[in-house]
């Protein structure tokens, strides 16, 4: 007698939406749940600061400088920055009423416990200006693991306020400002590798011709999002400095004549050798 299949395995996709789901919201949501989690607030200072520091990760001169930094920046563009750091002990809901958080606030959360260090509640005024994709970008920028280690925990909240604090007075950003080094090599190695494409397809396959311009223009879709998009738009989109610009387009030159010398010498070995044996 034929069994009938199981009804969990009709289910499956609907399982494997739900839990690619609940990854997403995970990876793309821009402020841990753990920072609202609880509500005490028994560890909310006893006097008005916008800086609460229970992990102790700024010195007390920074705390200080911070605290200032903040009211001023408060007082002269209306947008309300706020700092919590937490490692085991959180006030949780408590900061809300505390700070009187609206839709122009925005609550830095500094917990290591999560992988990356920083987390942002962001208010609606502020996504107007600055997209998810920016908070995303300036969380995994400062707050990853090789950042804090080399700038340490205080040097993460510190940048990554600045920048917000850049953007807000520029009126806005579509990326975070800034383009680190190993951002900058990757869109080296994106403009090197649309420069062999380049190169490879402009090689001649018939006799009498030095440029085989209907290869280029038949991958010119590949080799411009490899250098155009990946190679040239991140850098100019974060920063006017034209050394790193000057520095991928030599990169898809040089890549692009390397290439063409070497399908030449290539294909003229082949060639010598097809005449020998004829």
């Amino acid at each position: 007698m034929a069994t009938r299949p199981s009804l969990s395995l009709h289910r499956w996709p609907l399982h494997l939406a739900a839990a690619l789901l609940f990854i997403s919201c995970l990876l793309f949501s821009p402020i841990s749940e753990a920072a609202w989690a609880y509500d005490n607030p028994d560890l909310l200072p006893d006097h008005p600061t916008p800086v609460i520091d229970l992990a102790k990760a700024l010195t007390d001169q920074q705390r200080t400088a911070l605290e200032t930094e903040l009211e001023d920046f408060e007082q002269s563009s209306g947008w309300k920055l706020r700092v919590l750091t937490q490692y085991e002990r959180t006030p949780g809901l408590a900061v809300r009423n505390f700070w009187n958080l609206d839709q122009r606030s925005l609550v830095l959360v500094a917990d290591p416990r999560g992988g990356n260090l920083l987390n942002f509640n962001v208010g609606d005024a502020l996504f107007s200006l600055m997209p998810r994709t920016f908070w995303v970008e300036l969380q995994t920028r400062y707050g990853n693991q090789y950042y804090v280690r080399d700038h340490g925990e205080d040097g993460s909240i510190l940048a990554s306020l600045h920048a917000v604090e850049g953007c807000l007075i520029a009126g806005g950003c579509q990326v975070v400002p800034g383009l680190p080094m190993e951002q900058w090599l990757l869109t080296l190695c994106s403009s090197v590798l649309g420069g062999l494409v380049v190169g490879f397809a402009s090689f001649p396959r018939e006799a009498g011709r030095r440029v085989e311009w209907t290869w280029v223009l038949l991958l010119s879709p590949l080799w411009l999002i490899l250098f155009g998009i990946f190679g040239v738009a991140p850098i100019v989109t974060r920063t006017n400095d034209l050394l790193p610009l000057a520095r991928n387009g030599l990169g898809f030159l040089a890549a692009a004549v390397a290439a063409y010398l070497i399908a030449q010498q290539t294909v003229g070995k082949e060639r010598f050798k097809d005449k020998g044996e004829s």
